[in-house]
């Protein structure tokens, strides 16, 4: 009897685990998912805002201040 409810313990506490920490937290969460556009970093060639400032002199018709 003692190893029936000693069997009964231990599933109930790996089905417990399962829930808590299984592969459906870890889709809930985010894991495994691809960062979003706001958190991942970009370098400046691929940034808009700073392609726009550097070339910012040339649609004013400044000079270029390194030329």
């Amino acid at each position: 009897m003692a190893y029936l409810l000693a069997l009964i313990a231990i599933v109930s506490v790996a089905v417990l685990c399962w829930k808590a920490f299984g592969p459906e937290r870890a889709r809930r969460i985010g894991a495994g998912r691809a960062p979003s556009r706001r958190n991942r970093i970009i370098g400046p060639d691929d940034d808009p805002d700073f392609l726009w400032r550097i070339s910012r002199p040339r649609r004013d018709g400044e000079p270029d201040s390194d030329h």
